[in-house]
């Protein structure tokens, strides 16, 4: 990748502390990294290696202790909870394995949430729910109930929402982690598709499959990165710290 094209995140030394007790965890150690659009790229790594806290980062749901991200060319690290809502609404789309829904509502109703909240009219909201629902396979089933349809049905109510406010990056965290291997299989069919279409993907995963899928891999250990596909190889990690 040309670094004459601009990466869509960059991360910049980015480090989470968290406080326990007298005890400082470092959950994520010096991470730089650069992202840039149309990636399709799986994280992965075991547990407890920094997964959860990289989503919630990238995903504006927290902020680094220390370092920079940059989302679009603009420094997030330290806006305060309102502006960060805005960025999560306007530029990020999430994909969770629980689905996440609202169950009261219908198909169409649930993939118009995230247009509610950016003030979209009304009929602007329908038209565009009606064709993303159609567009992930459920223009049958606008008036259902997330109890009426399968897990995998659900996810797709779920990648449509995620995709309502044409995101710059959609994140999926295990989103296939509820699912059968066939429903499975379809989600990451539309994973597939929305990155032809030449939307960014980052799935958190554990699922080697999904990994072999994306064009680009990248492993956490001890909070760091441990390999980088597009780097070709390992790269070295310290030992954790004993604080």
């Amino acid at each position: 990748m040309s670094d004459a094209i601009e990466p869509i995140i960059e991360l910049k030394g980015v480090e989470k502390h968290y406080q326990m007790g007298s005890f400082t965890v470092k959950a994520l150690r010096g991470i730089s990294l650069k992202i840039f659009p149309g990636n399709y790229i799986s994280i992965l790594g075991p547990s407890g290696g920094g997964k959860s806290t990289m989503l919630n980062i990238l995903g504006c749901l927290d902020q680094p202790s220390v370092g920079e991200y940059l989302l679009e060319g603009k420094d997030v690290s330290h806006l305060d909870d309102d502006d960060l809502s805005q960025v999560r609404g306007k530029r990020l789309g999430f994909i969770f394995q629980s689905y996440n829904l609202i169950q009261q509502l219908s198909v169409v109703e649930n993939i118009e949430v995230p247009l509610y909240y950016q003030g979209v009219p009304a009929a602007e909201s329908r038209e565009r729910g009606i064709k993303l629902a159609e567009q992930v396979g459920l223009g049958e089933r606008l008036d259902h109930r997330p109890t009426e349809l399968s897990g995998g049905q659900q996810q797709r109510v779920a990648i449509a929402r995620a995709l309502a406010n044409d995101p710059a990056v959609i994140l999926a965290d295990e989103a296939t982690g509820n699912l059968d291997s066939k429903s499975g299989g379809d989600i990451l069919r539309i994973f597939d598709e929305l990155n032809e279409q030449g939307k960014t993907l980052i799935l958190i995963t554990h699922d080697e499959g999904m990994a072999e899928r994306t064009s680009r891999t990248i492993r956490l250990r001890d909070g760091q990165v441990e390999f980088d596909s597009m780097f070709g190889g390992k790269q070295e990690i310290q030992p954790p710290e004993s604080e």
